[in-house]
């Protein structure tokens, strides 16, 4: 009986063994909701990444995943499975960073959630120089205006205006105050009288975005008052670049972060409007959650923006600290 109840044993912890990587796997095909995408970041065919979470399904006896042309979806008993799966593929995650750790060169998946504008400002133009400097490092990033759950899904830093951050993460400041410009193309501009203040932007067609807390209400500070207006127009658009190019087209005048408008406007491509109104923000943060053990892939990318943005290393002068939502 005792060497049977050992075989039991032993052939439970085989079985287990056996589908950590399909449990990895479906752990990827959630988080992009898409077996292409899954398949591309791990290296394998969707028709091979199909099957492997077919034969997880199998064993488990439950579908963890809704199929359709169009998209992949998580079943309720899939998310449960995956919301108590995560703790224990995270800390196998932790445990391949500390292996990494012991080695020369940092190397390693680095996943970054952020938002596009934080990627045109502070990360797309340095992209190059840090792949070159470290190149066992994958960077995955994805884009995106709703805030997420870093750990559980998969990420290991973000990057958000302060004042969006939540509560109980690390922040590191990247590249400084950011204004927020109105601008218009002279093409709009041409036979119309420029608004002197924010209220006559009533009488222009204005080109917005769409947040994930809704629409982009239009910030500007006069004389130590804040106040917005939520402006009216032709186009509505969830996607920054989008609106952004349809003001450089002079379909109307547009809110974007001084920073992205520069080169426009030193070019003469766009022209400032309603300047002495224009808001200052405390810039962006790198955030991630608040834990002992960074990973080394995690810090000299840190190191590494903060260099690029204001020359200092975060580590180094201990300038990490603790967000609260304001």
């Amino acid at each position: 009986m005792i060497g049977m109840h050992h075989e039991a044993l032993l052939h439970n912890v085989i079985v287990s063994s056996d589908l950590l990587p399909a449990i990895a796997a479906f752990a990827r095909v959630a988080h992009h909701a898409s077996f292409t995408r899954a398949s591309a970041e791990l290296g394998v065919s969707p028709s091979a990444l199909s099957q492997t979470l077919r034969m997880l399904e199998g064993r488990l006896g439950v579908r963890l995943l809704d199929r359709s042309t169009r998209r992949v979806g998580v079943t309720e008993i899939g998310q449960r499975f995956l919301l108590n799966a995560q703790p224990g593929l995270a800390a196998l995650s932790a445990a391949v960073d500390a292996v990494n750790e012991s080695r020369e060169q940092p190397s390693g998946v680095l996943r970054l959630n952020l938002s596009r504008t934080a990627a045109d400002i502070l990360v797309t133009p340095h992209l190059v120089d840090f792949l070159e400097a470290f190149p066992d490092i994958t960077v995955d990033i994805r884009c995106d205006n709703a805030l997420v759950d870093l750990v559980g899904n998969g990420f290991d830093a973000g990057i958000r205006l302060g004042e969006n951050l939540a509560q109980d993460v690390v922040a590191v400041p990247l590249g400084g105050k950011h204004r927020i410009a109105t601008v218009a193309a002279p093409r709009y501009l041409a036979g119309r009288k420029p608004p002197r203040k924010p209220e006559d932007l009533a009488a222009h067609r204005c080109l917005n975005v769409r947040l994930a807390g809704g629409i982009y209400r239009w910030e500007y500070i006069h004389k130590g008052r804040d106040f917005d207006i939520e402006p009216s127009g032709p186009l509505l658009s969830n996607d920054g670049d989008v609106v952004f190019a349809a003001v450089l087209a002079g379909a109307g005048i547009g809110c974007t972060f001084e920073a992205l408008a520069q080169d426009h406007l030193d070019a003469g491509r766009l022209i400032p409007l309603l300047k002495p109104w224009w808001p200052t923000f405390t810039g962006f943060y790198l955030y991630y959650p608040s834990r002992a053990h960074v990973p080394r892939k995690l810090r000299v990318f840190i190191d590494f923006m903060r260099g690029r943005s204001n020359g200092r290393s975060p580590f180094a002068e201990n300038a990490e600290r603790h967000m609260s939502t304001r």
